[in-house]
């Protein structure tokens, strides 16, 4: 019988402790509720209030409809405001009536149809048939309206042509289309970015517990104790979270694409390559948080202050880092979900882009090495 070297049972030494390492988190990921609570039940209910809760597109605004002519145009435009699902609409004939709800915020905004309406068709020099009022105190909402008021003018301007009771067009005749979101689903844009929360959510918060858990239960000592090295520490700690957010990314796409419609256009095996990257970095933050606060309170509040709120306000999800000041948006450079946002975006609504995926890859990977190279340098095998 051939005798092992010093280097083959070097290697099985090593793999021995790494196996040993990574049963036990595995068990203590089992024995630990909060842990499923943390990667499977509280993604779901996140995702579940993007999905249903969550969305930019207004639907049934409360407005008001101030009818100052009462002439037919008039009122089939005032019919086709109150046939528009986007709106519910409450009719006046003096626009006195409509400020007091628009002071105590019962109407978002309000249209005056003007005494001169009728007019638009037959004088040239009538340029502004209506007047859209916003309450202000909402921007967004504001913008939406005028919008929306202006759209819904258009289509009836349209309907009034093709039945020949309008002569004229507005001079511009826009006719816009959309590309990969073609019906403007702001849940589509929502649910794809929440991927990436959440990802943060778990890869942060789980792993931040781990090593300020050990030091609190008083098991790091005891390992300190034995002759496992920092590299197997690391990956033993990192290997069984990982696997288990992986589970947790599928569950999320798969009910994202099923239940709410959500296309994935893009590879599913380039969507599991782009969230193990990305997972690799949420760890790396979360291990290093860990290692360097040993009080699992203390880990948890630097873990959404340091990960999950950047990820929130700093990826583009939901603001436009564009609109940033340049200061703020150099930060987003260090922010490893405005990459995997980008990615997700891609690979749900255009497809497989590989220029823009190995352009957002390669931050990524470079960010989680350092995460994972500093807690490797300040995890140390002492007990002080």
């Amino acid at each position: 019988m051939m005798q092992k070297t010093l280097a083959e049972e070097i290697r099985e030494g090593r793999w021995r402790r790494l196996k040993a390492l990574w049963t036990k988190e595995s068990y203590q990921i089992v024995r630990d509720p909060s842990t499923i609570l943390i990667s499977v039940v509280l993604p779901l209910i996140l995702l579940f209030l993007y999905g249903y809760g969550v969305s930019l597109d207004l639907d049934h605004l409360r407005i008001g409809l101030v009818l100052e002519d009462t002439a037919p145009d008039a009122q089939r435009f005032a019919k086709s405001m109150t046939d528009d699902p986007y709106f519910d609409v409450k009719i006046v004939r003096d626009r006195r009536e409509i400020i007091p709800d628009l002071m105590s915020g019962a109407v978002r905004g309000f249209v005056v149809v003007p005494s001169y309406f009728s007019a638009f068709r037959y004088r040239p020099d009538v340029i502004a048939p209506i007047q859209v009022i916003a309450d202000g105190s909402e921007p967004n909402t504001a913008n939406f309206l005028q919008n929306y008021v202006l759209g819904a003018f258009n289509n009836w301007l349209i309907q009034e042509r093709l039945q020949g009771d309008v002569k004229r067009l507005p001079p511009v005749n826009v006719q816009p289309r959309f590309w990969y979101n073609e019906q403007l689903e702001s849940r589509f844009f929502l649910l794809s970015g929440s991927l990436a929360i959440i990802m943060t959510l778990i890869g942060t918060l789980l792993t931040a517990l781990v090593v300020a858990r050990e030091w609190e239960r008083g098991t790091m000592e005891a390992m300190m104790s034995t002759n496992v090295g920092i590299v197997e520490l690391v990956i033993g700690k990192i290997l069984p979270y990982f696997l288990l957010g992986m589970v947790s990314m599928t569950i999320c796409a798969v009910i994202s694409v099923l239940v709410f419609g959500l296309p994935l256009r893009g590879s599913f095996l380039l969507l599991g390559l782009v969230s193990a990257v990305f997972l690799f970095c949420a760890l790396g933050i979360g291990l290093m948080i860990s290692t360097l606060a040993k009080n699992q309170a203390l880990a948890s509040q630097i873990a959404i202050t340091a990960g999950f709120l950047p990820a929130y306000i700093l990826s583009g999800f939901l603001f436009e880092i564009a609109s940033m000041p340049v200061w703020i948006q150099c930060l987003t450079y260090v922010m490893p979900a405005k990459y995997f946002v980008q990615c997700l975006q891609t690979l749900f609504m255009v497809g497989n882009i590989w220029g823009l995926i190995l352009f957002n890859l390669l931050p990524m990977l470079g960010i989680g090495a350092i995460f994972f190279l500093i807690t490797a340098y300040k995890t140390v095998k002492r007990l002080d």
